[in-house]
């Protein structure tokens, strides 16, 4: 397949990187700024050398790389709330060249899932975006292999930043700020963790799962549109205010606290939950792990890296092996 990759940060450089072991060819590889562009296949590693010495990835505009003739596009940009532009128009301008779309970005289908599913359906094109949920693990592939409309609940830890903190402050009786620095100098936290500790990154993905489980309950874009949940409507609370001897007390009981995101069809919830010390989601570090409640094979789970550039772009390459 032929890939224009939209983003070159950790996701979309890994993605451009890795495209050939996977049987495939980069034909456009850009950035807010700057894109390469070539029908006869990218020098990715070039490309990223140059972005990184501030020389840019080509000579060519991102609009060049949105034209460009392609198979699959992959839509790698940073995830961004309410409209979630410029991701979705990337989407919609594939999609009407009868295009497919790989999604990292969480964005378009966190917010406008409903938008997303009208357009595919009037194109010969489709979305995939198993990368949008939990990184590297296979959520959404295994969901819909059960069939999302024998799957009641999925919940699980989706972030590796609370998680790492929240193990860290349980296994050393370490304080949150301590903690969190910490995780900044291990790259493990960005410089601003909002939208990790806050619970929105693990909101999102739990809106993308709810919105999985509401699309098998529909039979039109117009039911989907009036089941499926936002952001907005999520019900969700971080880790920052979690009192200092919360961890030493629930330790006390046997237990422990992870950030836990819940999606069913109709609701989305996330915030710090106690859980038993040894039970299956105490998972420790960055690690994720996510559980689905199914109607007949019971509670099954499945365990990984949730995030960073090469785990995530191997659920990408998955995707477009499935094309």
């Amino acid at each position: 397949m032929r890939l224009a990759v939209l983003g070159a940060g950790a996701v979309g450089g890994a993605v451009a990187e890795l495209a050939d072991e996977y049987g495939h060819e980069v034909v456009a590889l850009a950035d807010s700024s700057t894109a390469a562009v070539d029908d006869d296949g990218v020098d990715a590693a070039a490309a990223l050398q140059a972005k990184a010495a501030d020389a840019g990835l080509g000579t060519a505009a991102p609009e060049d790389a949105l034209a460009a003739d392609y198979d699959v596009l992959v839509e790698a940009t940073p995830t961004t709330l309410g409209d979630a532009q410029p991701g979705f128009d990337h989407v919609a301008s594939a999609l009407e060249r009868d295009r497919d779309v790989v999604l990292a970005n969480k964005g378009p289908v966190a917010e406008r899932y409903a938008d997303v599913r009208a357009l595919a359906a009037d194109s010969a094109g489709s979305v995939q975006f198993e990368a949008t949920v939990a990184g590297a693990i296979p959520v959404l592939s295994t969901l819909s292999d059960l069939g999302p409309s024998r799957v009641d609940a999925v919940r699980g830890v989706l972030n590796g930043t609370a998680n790492f903190v929240l193990s860290r402050m349980a296994a050393e009786g370490l304080g949150y700020e301590h903690v969190l620095a910490e995780a900044q100098d291990l790259g493990v936290a960005e410089a601003d963790p909002a939208f990790d500790v806050e619970g929105t990154d693990a909101a999102l993905k739990c809106v993308i799962l709810s919105n999985r489980l509401a699309e098998a309950e529909t039979e039109s874009v117009a039911e989907l549109r009036a089941a499926t949940t936002s952001l907005a409507e999520a019900e969700i609370q971080g880790i920052t205010d979690l009192p200092p001897n919360a961890l030493e007390l629930a330790a006390d009981d046997g237990q422990t606290v992870r950030l836990i995101g819940e999606a069913t069809r109709d609701s989305v919830r996330v915030g710090p939950r106690l859980v038993p010390e040894n039970g299956t989601l105490a998972v420790s570090g960055t690690r994720n792990i996510v559980e689905l409640e199914t109607a007949h094979a019971g509670r099954l789970a499945i365990s990984g890296r949730g995030a960073g550039g090469d785990a995530t772009a191997t659920a990408v390459l998955s995707d477009v092996n499935r094309l």
